[in-house]
């Protein structure tokens, strides 16, 4: 279950991704299978190659990308979504969501 974004966001990360970017979306999320994991930021790209390709030069496993349709994209949870955001300069996402 995705909240703390409206559809406006969500519409944004949708359009960037399909038009082949790297894009970030960062929501509050809860899923019983994570029960500590509050937040996830998803890494989105149409291009699976390049999304790939971002994967490995993060020291993330493309294996787990979720090929969705339209809508491919990696899961940020925990140390790793922070260290990600960060070094992508998403303080504004660290913050609103209250990851440090």
């Amino acid at each position: 279950m995705a909240f703390g974004i409206n559809r406006g966001e969500l519409d944004e990360w949708k359009q960037a991704v399909s038009r082949g970017e790297i894009a970030f979306l960062t929501h509050y999320w809860l899923d019983p299978r994570f029960p500590e994991i509050r937040t996830v930021t998803k890494v989105g790209c149409s291009d699976e190659k390049r999304l790939s390709t971002w994967c490995r030069e993060n020291g993330l496993n493309p294996r787990y990308i979720h090929k969705r349709a339209s809508y491919p994209h990696f899961d940020l949870l925990g140390q790793k979504q922070l260290e990600i955001l960060r070094k992508f300069g998403l303080h504004d996402h660290i913050s609103r969501f209250h990851l440090s």
